[in-house]
């Protein structure tokens, strides 16, 4: 079989898994979500923390919900991590310096599980397990919670009540995260993943020395990991490590994880503003843009252009054989489209235009399908950018979902669209116009401003990824990304649920012959070039210095 085929037919399996698991999925998300109902043992957890579940908040109140608990989990982390030394189960493990601490700690409450650290070389398992695997669920539930209140927003009139911060959060991570991760990590273990609490292990004997490894909980770290679009690897190798990623079924399996919600909410979506078809077009937009990506992705790997490319049969430096090119490429642009961060390949090792569609799947702004809910908050912010330049063109009203866009709407949106981009091309300016900063990069030229240009793409997307080369653990670095990550996480989740309160205030807008359809294949295909046409005129000259200059020489 050549692997062209084999691209294809493993990318089909994952449709059809994803296919089959859309419908229920999304439908159990909603009832989640829509219930008065609180199980046992949330209603001790909301004893635990002293919240009422059932007080509905204003966005205001959810707003200070969503920082206050995100704030004591930076704390939290940092501390942990700061006195790992004195843990038990460190492994021998000092304590973490304070920037790296502080950089860790902001990037796993922030989604991003951003990596400055050899993950098997300084965190224990105290750390591991009872620090980052932890804010892998806690920061999912967040964004899904912040994506709820969105669609309440819409689905609301005549109210600014958002729902209850802490019964979304719990109920995210009790009756969808954690079921799914604990399914998700017995697959793993049974593909051969490892699930223990072993101590450091010295294996064999090699010219030159022996190399020591680690156990841990590493299956149950890696579900939640990819289900919860965190990224973050118990190994530096990440999912390209045999014992996070043993096989060919496991990679399309954790692919599959990685895609599951984000596609799912839009189910969910549809189902509680009362029209499934909606959820379709935000479908449809996000499968469109996922498809094509991953059709350039193969175009620019599987290309031969050189005697090196020709004897392999594509560009295979940086991937793995058990892998593969084509789904390498899937998990790729899967993991760069989405929140996910987590690799099966080095992407610092992709051809020139391929590292570039890596960055450019970032920079559309997560939202393809994007990560737990902040693909689905994204995308919507985009659909009211969307129906605005519809009625420019018009000469209407714009409105969405029954909801008027006006001047406080639209302004909330561009501001949301404004801060990533701000803090990824001014804190990659600032990196290469300072003397010290760039002397991190392993590679010079177009490759070496690329990485500099990733990483705050990555930090600032709440991605996670890198481009290997660059030495990212120094006071500079890991403080700008660890500041980049938490207000590229948090600033945008202020717009979102002002503008979440502002469309539950409003009454509802009677549908009329000049209505823009939505829910239609003309407003897709509208959503999809809004996309790309704002992406494109944001980030071009950036990308032209760096990815499109190495791809074109």
């Amino acid at each position: 079989m050549s692997p062209e085929l084999a691209g294809v037919l493993q990318l089909l399996a994952l449709v059809a898994a994803l296919a089959l698991a859309y419908r229920p999925l999304g439908d159990h998300m909603a009832r989640v979500y829509s219930s008065d109902r609180h199980l046992r043992i949330e209603k001790w957890i909301y004893k635990g923390i002293g919240a009422n579940p059932s007080a509905e908040m204003r966005w205001p109140a959810y707003l200070r919900g969503v920082l206050a608990f995100s704030a004591v989990g930076v704390l939290f982390l940092y501390l942990l991590q700061r006195i790992q030394g004195s843990l038990p189960g460190s492994l021998g493990f000092a304590s973490i310096d304070p920037d790296q601490a502080f950089n860790t700690a902001a990037s796993f409450v922030s989604n991003t599980n951003w990596q400055s650290y050899y993950g098997e070389q300084a965190m224990g398992h105290v750390v591991q397990t009872g620090g980052l695997a932890v804010q892998n669920f806690v920061s999912a539930a967040v964004g899904m919670a912040v994506a709820v209140a969105l669609v309440r927003g819409f689905a609301r009139s005549r109210t600014g009540e958002l729902g209850n911060f802490w019964s979304d959060l719990v109920r995210g991570v009790v009756r969808i995260l954690l079921p799914l991760a604990v399914i998700g990590a017995i697959v793993l273990v049974a593909t051969g993943a490892i699930q223990n609490f072993a101590g450091i292990h010295e294996v064999g004997q090699f010219t030159g020395g022996s190399q020591q490894w680690n156990g841990g909980a590493v299956a149950s770290q890696e579900a939640i990991k990819e289900l919860g679009t965190n990224g973050g690897g118990y190994f530096n190798a990440n999912s390209a490590h045999p014992f996070e990623n043993p096989n060919a079924f496991s990679n399309l399996f954790e692919i599959f994880l990685i895609l599951l919600i984000p596609f799912s909410i839009t189910r969910t979506f549809g189902v509680m503003v009362g029209s499934v078809r909606q959820g379709y077009a935000i479908l449809g937009t996000m499968v469109t843009i996922w498809v094509a990506f991953i059709a350039l992705m193969w175009w620019t790997e599987f290309a031969h252009r050189s005697p090196a490319y020709e004897i392999a049969g594509a560009a295979m430096e940086g991937k793995e054989t058990r892998f593969g090119v084509g789904a390498s490429a899937i998990f790729a642009v899967s993991t760069t489209l989405t929140s996910t961060g987590a690799v099966d390949s080095f992407h610092s090792s992709y051809t020139g235009l391929g590292g570039g569609i890596t960055m450019l799947g970032m920079m559309l702004g997560e939202i393809a399908p994007g990560g737990v809910g902040s693909g689905l908050y994204g995308m919507l912010i985009m659909a009211v950018i969307a129906v605005f330049l519809a009625g420019l063109m018009v000469g209407r009203t714009p409105e969405y979902l029954g909801k008027k866009i006006g001047t406080r709407e639209i302004k909330l949106a561009a501001c949301y669209l404004l801060v990533t981009p701000t803090l990824v091309l001014v804190f990659t300016s600032a990196s290469m116009a300072l003397p010290t900063p760039p002397d991190s990069m392993l590679n010079p030229g177009a490759h070496g401003f690329s990485e500099v240009l990733y990483a705050f793409t990555s930090g600032a997307n709440n991605n996670g990824s890198a481009f290997a080369g660059l030495t990212a653990d120094t006071q500079w670095y890991n403080t700008t990304i660890g500041l980049a990550m938490l207000l590229g996480r948090f600033i945008p989740m202020v717009f979102v649920l002002a503008l979440a309160g502002s469309l539950a205030e409003q009454k509802p807008v009677p549908v009329t012959a000049g209505t823009l359809r939505t829910e239609k294949p003309l407003f897709t295909g509208l959503l999809a070039g809004t996309i790309l046409i704002i992406t494109g005129l944001t980030y071009f000259p950036a990308l032209a210095l760096g990815p499109l200059a190495e791809g074109l020489a």
